[in-house]
């Protein structure tokens, strides 16, 4: 896989003076304008650093939320602009603009070392588009604002997106410090992990985790399940979860896994008690939450959590593990009364006795919001849906066209 001494071995032996495009992942949480997470900022810095450091004219360009291929000043970088600057303790240009007059200007302007980020990609049609020619013809633009492309915006490889897939395809390029990173630690986790192998899965949907059950379920000694897609697995052992999330399509599904994985000798946890409120938790009123048996979930009441038994469990089983994969919290941590599981599992997770991996995404958010810092784990994933596609075992678009 070629990294950046590839890159400068290809640009002649310098990056000096040369204007390489760089594909970060800066999709961060704004509340307006303020930044309430700055992770990725602060992940994707190394790389662009290095660059600007070896004296390459740095043009980082990336993506905020999911405007509609059209300007969308809710979705500016501005703010992004001004933190990364923080974070890099070096100015960062700013351009109005993707491909227009304001990112020619501003790229023109840079002298060795100068870094500029451009605004959204996504503010352009033609960087989403499923049509092959009008995704080109944007890359085209993009690709005429440099002379080599760097890849570091794991968040978005399983994506066939002009910034990602098709201007590799026009420059030299290059995979990046974080996405270079991000590839190690799945191979770590796919390869030969190093056993006893834990994976816990959380979040709202079994159908968002399909693919990456299916796939472990022959790799994984332990896979435990919180979240609300926990209660399509007690369901299917036809267990009553009240108005608990259920995706009833998917009980088949989950009496299948459940038997496979007897079959293979792959244990799969599910909590044992669960905390319940009568209503999803909102701002006008007050959490009643309450502590049930997982086999006594009241008809009128929601699963918000894993109860404190369960969460005691899933600690105990990951600190026997050598290797843990985390994705999607146990529980709505948003609210402090439904947080106990996700604070459990995170704290579990920093006490492993080898590789622990947060999936990115909501995980990540997660361990931040509940007070853990980054390199109180092994590794902190910037790309929930990239990791679980990896794990799935798909091709990732973002990699391959590297993969000369």
């Amino acid at each position: 896989m070629p990294g950046i001494d590839s890159l400068t071995a290809a640009l002649g032996g310098s990056l000096s003076g040369k204007r390489i495009l760089v594909r970060s992942d800066l999709n961060v949480p704004l509340d307006g304008t303020t930044i309430t997470d700055d992770g990725r900022i602060r992940a994707s810095a190394p790389t662009i650093a290095a660059l600007a450091d070896a004296g390459a004219r740095v043009v980082v360009v990336a993506h905020l939320g999911r405007p509609k291929g059209a300007p969308d000043a809710a979705y500016s970088l501005a703010p992004v602009a001004e933190r990364l600057g923080e974070v890099l303790g070096r100015p960062v240009a700013f351009a109005t603009d993707t491909v227009g007059d304001a990112a020619s200007e501003t790229v023109s302007g840079l002298a060795d070392g100068d870094i500029a980020l451009l605004e959204n990609v996504r503010f352009n049609a033609g960087e989403t588009s499923k049509d092959d020619a009008e995704r080109g013809a944007f890359a085209d633009q993009l690709a005429a604002l440099a002379d080599g492309f760097v890849s570091d915006g794991f968040g978005v490889v399983h994506r066939k997106q002009a910034s990602v897939y098709d201007v590799a395809a026009r420059l030299p390029h290059a995979m990046g410090n974080l996405v270079g990173t991000e590839i190690d630690v799945l191979r770590r986790l796919t390869d030969s992990p190093e056993r006893p192998y834990a994976v816990v899965l959380g979040g709202s949907k079994v159908s968002d985790k399909l693919g990456v059950i299916d796939n472990l379920l022959g790799k994984a000694d332990h896979l435990l399940i919180g979240g609300g897609m926990v209660f399509t697995f007690l369901a299917a052992q036809g267990l009553e979860v009240g108005k608990s999330l259920l995706e009833a399509d998917q009980l088949d599904t989950c009496r299948d896994y459940l038997a496979r994985a007897e079959k293979l000798g792959v244990t799969i946890m599910l909590p044992t008690d669960i905390v319940v409120d009568s209503a999803f938790p909102s701002g006008d009123r007050a959490p009643e939450p309450s502590v049930v048996a997982a086999d006594a979930i009241p008809a009128d009441s929601l699963g918000l959590d894993i109860g404190p038994d369960s969460a005691a469990a899933f600690a105990a089983a990951l600190g026997k593990a050598r290797t843990v994969f985390w994705n999607g919290p146990m529980g709505v941590f948003e609210v402090d009364a439904f947080a106990g599981g996700t604070r459990a599992v995170a704290q579990a997770l920093t006490e492993v006795d080898g590789l622990s991996v947060v999936g990115g995404g909501d995980s990540a958010a997660a361990v931040r919001r509940l007070g853990f810092t980054d390199d109180a784990f092994g590794h902190i994933s910037t790309g929930g849906g990239a990791s679980l596609e990896y794990l799935e075992g798909k091709e990732l678009p973002g990699i391959s066209i590297l993969e000369d």
